[in-house]
């Protein structure tokens, strides 16, 4: 998949209709709100869930990383869902096959796993991460706290594009505010919330297999 290039913040951040931005300069891979386990979580609970989810989430990020050559994943909180189960167990098989990339989890609400577990998967934990002043965190800011820009999740942000006759599609963005920036969720079982930007910040619509600049 084509990757759009957005020069900000001196920065080139290639935005991947897989949900993810690749930084340039970082030679780092950034995506938000995997939920790894969530699947399984509901399923404990009796709730009917397709099977195949995390196979399916985990594939894509494979497929990036073949694509950018990472030398780091940034993962913007809630990479599980909750407490250790199979699904967690699949990704320790999983990332096996990139024991050279450093996986660095700034903790969201959902990471709620022991610390030990972290280890064992090769996952750094950080309460927030910043990189060339580049400050990363998983509940959306106010501000720029002092920070050249600030990128967070948690929201699942998608914006509703209007076409002809009404229509009204409702999709997954990046969105890039004025002190704040807001990733999409890469999980596919995730929901997602609408987002009513101001009219210069820009915003970056995932349709299928191309990213669309939608203001």
């Amino acid at each position: 998949m084509v990757a759009e290039i957005f020069h900000f913040q001196e920065q080139h951040w290639h935005l991947s209709p897989q949900r993810a931005i690749f930084w340039e300069e970082e030679k780092a891979l950034i995506l938000s709100d995997l939920h790894l386990g969530k699947a399984a979580h509901f399923r404990k609970a009796g709730i009917a869930v397709p099977a195949g989810i995390v196979q399916e989430d985990l594939f894509r990020l494979q497929q990036l990383i073949t694509q950018f050559l990472p030398e780091r994943i940034i993962i913007v909180g809630d990479m599980f869902h909750s407490r250790e189960n199979n699904e967690v167990h699949y990704f320790k098989l999983w990332r096996q096959q990139f024991s050279r990339i450093s996986f660095d989890l700034v903790k969201g609400n959902h990471d709620i796993m022991p610390d030990a577990v972290y280890e064992e998967l090769q996952i750094n934990v950080h309460p927030a991460l910043t990189l060339r002043n580049i400050h990363f965190i998983h509940e959306p800011c106010e501000d720029n706290n002092g920070f050249a820009y600030t990128f967070s999740g948690h929201l699942h942000p998608a914006f509703v594009m209007h076409g002809a006759g009404r229509q009204r599609l409702r999709l997954p963005c990046f969105y890039f505010g004025r002190h704040c920036g807001i990733l999409p969720a890469f999980g596919h079982f995730t929901g997602s919330a609408s987002l009513d930007p101001e009219e210069m910040d820009p915003v970056f619509v995932i349709a299928g297999k191309t990213i669309i600049r939608a203001q």
